[in-house]
């Protein structure tokens, strides 16, 4: 049996997580669930899955929680905060970790399991992109498992040779090649733009993810982030770095070889797959995913992304290149845009343009620590606090269609 401590239960990765889980019984059980706020859905997740802890990181719903645990008799502990967090992705009787809080906030927890050795299935973007240097050394250090699970990165893994390297090309590798589906602005032209919402930010053709994820996949700063990935995950120079679009989402990534060969992993869209994976290796496991009919796909269509009416991939590419804190400040400037565009503070043309402004305001610096990488976040998400409140008004807005 194999104990997982799953970090953000209650959001998309979370909920499929524990779907692949619960389809093996006698091999994995939940150790520890934890969510940000959300005491309804962790009750419900508690009294089916029954894990020995349960943290939230707001410290107001670990108080509810408490009250509603004790409430109904369930037999769990309840813990709250980074220092809960930070336990269960530590605790001795814990197997693998399932990182995938969103934002910056997955960052302290992700490390903590590193430094302890664990096996860790990452979910959470922003850890390799805020400090990826250091958190590639604690794996080191720790000797920690490192599966990634975005299905780019996934993808990138299962068909990148095992041995170890110290560049691509000591194995035969030429380039990394990078999907995206395009998002649902794909065929948007720049006036159009302007008058998207959140609502039809929100609907993405292929996959379903959360609400801050969906945004960056449409703006395609997911993507970007991807790039960041990619580089600390398989020691990739910017240069061996490609992104192509795919809308079908059928090939996940591709790795192209010296000799010629393209390798790809194809499977329908659902993050099942790479779970189970994660789940499971170096063996494979049923996920519940449909297999994929290559005769259902019928044709599979690629093109150039346009970082002209999407500069949010250039901007990534351009703070990898700047290097040290540079893509700390993306980061952390892009999920206040993102959560100023979700409230209707600003419009959607803003959230490329507000992150330039941050790259261009606060000076990048070497990486030396983690306080000195949570400083500049708070930096960053302060100067953007500060340019949107300067921001107009967003008037009420119509939809647009392509």
């Amino acid at each position: 049996m194999q104990y997982v401590t799953i970090l953000g239960s209650t959001g998309t990765i979370g909920q499929q997580t524990l779907d692949v889980i619960s389809q093996h019984p006698g091999r994995y059980g939940v150790f520890a669930l934890t969510a940000h706020h959300n005491v309804n859905a962790m009750l419900q997740q508690i009294a089916q899955y029954q894990p020995r802890y349960a943290v939230m990181q707001d410290v107001d719903a670990a108080q509810l929680l408490r009250a509603r645990v004790q409430a109904e008799q369930l037999n769990v502990e309840v813990l709250a905060g980074v220092d809960g967090l930070t336990e269960v992705a530590a605790h001795p009787e814990v197997d693998a970790v399932m990182a995938a809080i969103v934002g910056a906030a997955g960052l302290l927890p992700a490390l903590a399991a590193a430094k302890a050795g664990k096996k860790i299935l990452l979910a959470n973007k922003e850890t390799l992109v805020m400090a990826g240097q250091l958190f590639m050394d604690a794996v080191k250090q720790g000797q920690a498992t490192l599966l990634p699970i975005d299905s780019e990165h996934n993808a990138i893994f299962q068909v990148m040779p095992k041995q170890a390297y110290n560049d691509l090309s000591d194995v035969g590798v030429n380039q990394i090649i990078l999907t995206a589906s395009g998002g649902p602005f794909r065929g948007y032209t720049h006036a159009q733009l302007q008058d998207v919402t959140p609502a039809l930010a929100l609907k993405h053709p292929n996959w379903v993810m959360g609400a801050k994820i969906t945004i960056d996949s449409s703006t395609l700063m997911n993507k970007g982030l991807e790039v960041i990935e990619a580089h600390w995950l398989f020691n990739a120079r910017p240069e061996q770095i490609e992104v192509v679009v795919h809308p079908q989402s059928v090939i996940h990534s591709m790795v192209s070889y010296v000799d010629g060969s393209i390798l790809a992993q194809l499977g329908n869209p659902d993050m099942r797959t790479p779970i189970a994976y994660g789940l499971a290796y170096p063996e494979r496991i049923t996920s519940g995913v449909k297999p994929l009919s290559l005769l259902d796909i019928a044709k599979l269509e690629f093109e150039a992304p346009d970082t002209t009416r999407f500069p949010c991939l250039r901007l990534a590419f351009d703070a990898l290149a700047a290097g040290g804190t540079a893509p700390a400040i993306l980061n952390a400037a892009n999920e206040v845009a993102v959560a100023a565009f979700l409230n209707d503070q600003i419009r959607y043309l803003d959230i490329p343009r507000l992150l330039e402004e941050a790259l261009q305001h606060i000076a990048a610096a070497p990486v030396q620590s983690i306080e000195q990488l949570l400083t500049v976040d708070a930096q960053a998400r302060a100067l953007l606090t500060k340019l949107i409140s300067n921001i107009p008004a967003t008037p009420v807005r119509k939809a647009v269609s392509a």
